[in-house]
Formats: C-alpha cells, structure tokens, sequence
C-alpha cells in the first residue's frame, strides 16, 4: 500500500462506505449491500493507484444501485 495522502485518504473515504454497506447488508439480510460493503472495504489494500481507486469504487457503488434496482 502506497503512501501518498490522496490514495490513503480515498481508501478512508472508502472502507468507510464499505463498513456502513457491509453494516446495513448484514443487519437487513442484503445480499447486494453486504457483497459492496465487502468489496469497498478489502480492495484498497491490493490497488496501488488513486485512479484505479476511484474506477473500482464508482463501478462496485453502480452496480450495487442497479441490482437494488433490479430488486435483488
């Protein structure tokens, strides 16, 4: 994990959502939710750069939205 302040505070920004969708998935019994909540909180450990970083959390929070507006 690098060091550089805008990777380590999006990664904050991003656990953070992670933690309260993994929190709320888990509490309702939702599949999508807790699945996201997952993901936004491991995958700033194994992706080194912010870009990436920001491409991953937009596309994980997009398709959290679409399959709960699907109705999963």
């Amino acid at each position: 994990m690098s060091f550089d302040p805008g990777i380590l505070f999006f990664s904050l920004i991003s656990s953070g959502v992670g933690f309260v969708l993994f929190i709320y998935g888990k509490k309702q019994g939702r599949g999508p939710q807790l699945i996201a909540g997952i993901v936004l909180t491991v995958y700033p450990y194994f992706v080194p750069d912010l870009l990436w970083n920001v491409v991953i959390f937009v596309a994980v929070c997009v398709a959290t939205w679409l399959a709960v507006r699907q109705g999963w």
